[in-house]
């Protein structure tokens, strides 16, 4: 991410390497907000910004985005060809689901009742950081998949995957 600070007529370029990483079990108010996890907020403020962009994901959960990262995202998403049935569903889904959320000043953000009832949470969620976004899953649905994910012992890893080593 390339930060760039105006001061006067200077100009300070920043490369900042944010990342996010790392889960959280968070609950929404009666009003369906969430608190952003504590960790990652002072790197959240270093986008300059208190929107985050919030939208879904073909994994039934939410993609959560700074605002500066998503506007790239978005801009991608949409100089795809208009003639590729793909394409154009991948427009709908990922632009047409967005919405801008605004930190309030206790940290909260609301989640849209329409992208909660998409991704099936209600009380109580799971907050994960994946590098410069999060993913916010209904709680069940986070055990259920990460269960599932842990049994395969099937998966085809591509080219790319087999040449890393953890």
């Amino acid at each position: 991410c390339l930060l760039v600070v105006k001061s006067g007529i200077k100009r300070l370029i920043l490369l900042i390497n944010i990342m996010f990483r790392g889960l959280n079990k968070i609950s929404l108010d009666t009003k369906g907000r969430i608190s952003i996890p504590t960790k990652y907020r002072s790197k959240l403020s270093q986008y300059g910004s208190n929107k985050l962009i919030c939208t879904i994901d073909i994994d039934q959960c939410l993609l959560l985005y700074p605002k500066k990262i998503w506007l790239k995202i978005e801009k991608t998403i949409m100089e795809l060809p208009s003639l590729d049935k793909s394409s154009r569903i991948l427009q709908r889904l990922m632009v047409g689901h967005a919405i801008e959320c605004v930190i309030d000043s206790h940290n909260r953000i609301l989640l849209p009742i329409e992208l909660r009832e998409f991704s099936g949470i209600k009380k109580t969620a799971m907050f994960i950081g994946q590098g410069q976004r999060f993913e916010i899953w209904s709680y069940q649905a986070w055990n259920q998949s990460r269960d599932s994910w842990l049994k395969k012992s099937d998966l085809t890893l591509t080219e790319q995957l087999r040449n890393i080593s953890i």
